[in-house]
């Protein structure tokens, strides 16, 4: 019947005496419902009627068309049904009684009409019964979807039944009414929300929240390299142009055309995978924000075809690891000045990381191999920031485990602090000292771990002075050797709480120079000239 498919706001139907219009509503149903109506014209033209068209209407103008009625003559009504009789039509503002002295019998042969409160009261009577209809409707299909939440992960999900499938398909053909007939506004959906059994209500929300990620803008402080121009200055990368290889991946001497020669730092996917472009932008960005003298100074980038490069300036005299355990017989041996000096200029590169940088920036990553040298034995950090800003940069440090360089802390929950960085450059100190390297397999087993056997020695001056790297040939001041190993002993204490930041670091070691007589030497024999002149400038470097 045509009542249950009434179940969407009010529609705007046009009313005039005697006359109804009914057409492009895609209605369903029959239209008996209408038989009683006193009717002059009736049109349910492009619709979905189905059914006959009662006999009542018979002398109705009835414009049908677009429906899908059935052809033939109408059955007869079933046995015991009482006869449709038309009702009586009054005039405006009649009393109700027959008009022109005809009787209420006469009156059947008669068009006749309904007041204004008939025909209000028949659509109010239409629209309460659809509202209760869609009001059980609704409530029947929550009850359901309630029940299927509550279900979702103790039972396998069912197809549909035939009569739900029907009000389905009920609820979207009602919803495709034509809305040029009725008064909808444009914010109001007429179709419901389609039903999803495979997602809770929880789900829904979490789909609407969808995180927005900042694009980063690429950095303009530093230049933009291709491949190409990355190969033809690296040889393609060949092993003749190879520096060394660090946690992060190789590092390339770049000559170019205009006879500028840099490094370039090839990321391994790794600690950066191909698709991860916007992230290595974002590294770029960060890294270009560091400028300290004592910190590699990044002079461009490289992101093609997945690849991804840093491009830093270049450092001729190398790193401290190589001048430290690779010399030959004929390398000069770094004397003790320039071993304080790199070890204050280390410092204060690592000062600016923790305390001047914000936020404080945690190296990760301190050892020899990442001090680079130029030709006035100036300390440079490399790799500043790497760790911290690369996404995968601490697992691409796990390699460097039993190195002899990490914190204890490190080495049992992986989790670095700026304490952690300071007991690594404890280690470079010891190193400087002693001239071993922090980890070596060769040695004693007792004497593998650097900090192990050279930390109970630190305060014992005999000691101190036979744990000396030979290559010194005793030329050092002993006061100034006894305070640097002060130093030494708190930046390698166990307790992460108990080691100083960087920055009295640095003004330990400021004072050991300006204490320090590094013109003469442990026996007390005075060093030649040459080696007192050299002395002499080196110990204004110190507080440059």
């Amino acid at each position: 019947m045509i009542l249950l498919h009434m179940m969407h706001p009010r529609p705007h139907l046009t009313f005039f005496p005697f006359v109804r219009y009914l057409q492009n509503n895609q209605f369903t149903g029959t239209i008996d419902v209408l038989a009683s109506l006193p009717l002059e014209t009736l049109n349910v033209a492009n619709n979905r009627f189905t059914g006959w068209v009662p006999q009542q209407l018979s002398s109705t103008n009835i414009i049908k068309d677009g429906n899908n009625w059935n052809s033939g003559t109408a059955p007869p009504p079933p046995p015991g049904t009482p006869p449709v009789h038309k009702l009586p039509r009054h005039k405006s503002g009649g009393s109700g009684g027959a008009s022109n002295g005809a009787s209420a019998d006469d009156s059947g042969s008669k068009k006749s009409g309904i007041g204004g409160g008939g025909i209000a009261g028949i659509i109010i009577s239409i629209l309460v019964v659809g509202a209760i209809v869609a009001f059980f409707l609704v409530r029947r299909r929550s009850k359901r979807r309630s029940s299927d939440v509550e279900k979702l992960d103790n039972e396998p999900f069912a197809p549909l039944s035939g009569n739900e499938v029907e009000e389905m398909k009920s609820i979207h053909s009602s919803s495709s009414i034509n809305t040029k007939t009725f008064d909808i506004p444009p914010s109001m959906s007429l179709k419901p929300p389609p039903i999803d059994r495979t997602k809770s209500f929880d789900e829904d929300e979490s789909v609407k929240k969808h995180v927005i990620r900042k694009r980063v803008a690429a950095p303009v402080s530093v230049a933009t390299y291709s491949i190409a121009d990355l190969q033809m200055a690296t040889g393609s990368f060949s092993m003749e142009h190879l520096l060394g290889e660090g946690s992060f991946g190789r590092v390339y001497r770049a000559h170019f055309d205009d006879g500028k020669v840099l490094a370039v730092k090839k990321i391994d996917s790794a600690a950066l995978s191909s698709e991860m472009s916007e992230d290595f932008v974002e590294v770029v960005s960060k890294i270009s924000d560091l400028h300290h003298t004592n910190v590699t100074e990044l002079v461009g980038y490289c992101s093609e075809h997945g690849q991804h490069l840093l491009v830093y300036e270049f450092h001729r005299q190398g790193s401290l690891h190589d001048l430290l355990h690779l010399s030959d017989e004929y390398s000069k041996p770094l004397i003790w000045n320039s071993r304080v000096k790199i070890a204050l200029g280390t410092a204060r590169g690592l000062e600016y990381l923790h305390e001047v940088c914000s936020p404080s920036i945690i190296h990760k990553n301190i050892k020899s191999a990442n001090i680079l040298l130029d030709t006035e034995l100036n300390p440079h950090l490399s790799d500043s920031g790497l760790a911290s800003f690369l996404p995968n940069g601490d697992q691409a440090l796990n390699q460097n485990a039993g190195s002899g360089y990490s914190a204890p802390e490190v080495a049992m929950s992986g989790q670095y602090t700026l304490k952690s960085d300071v007991y690594s450059f404890g280690v470079v100190m010891l190193e400087l000292l002693t001239g071993r390297k922090p980890f070596d397999s060769s040695r004693a087993r007792a004497e593998q771990s650097l900090v192990r056997w050279a930390t109970p020695q630190l305060h014992d001056i005999d000691a101190l002075s036979k744990m000396v790297d030979p290559a010194l040939k005793g030329l050092y001041p002993v006061k100034s050797l006894s305070r640097f190993a002060d130093v030494i002993a708190l930046c390698v204490q166990p307790e992460p709480e108990f080691r100083p930041p960087m920055s009295e670091v640095v003004q330990a070691l400021v004072r050991l120079v300006q204490r320090a007589n590094m013109s003469k030497r442990t026996t007390g024999n005075e060093q030649t000239a040459g080696s007192q002149a050299e002395n002499s400038s080196d110990a204004q470097d110190y507080m440059t």
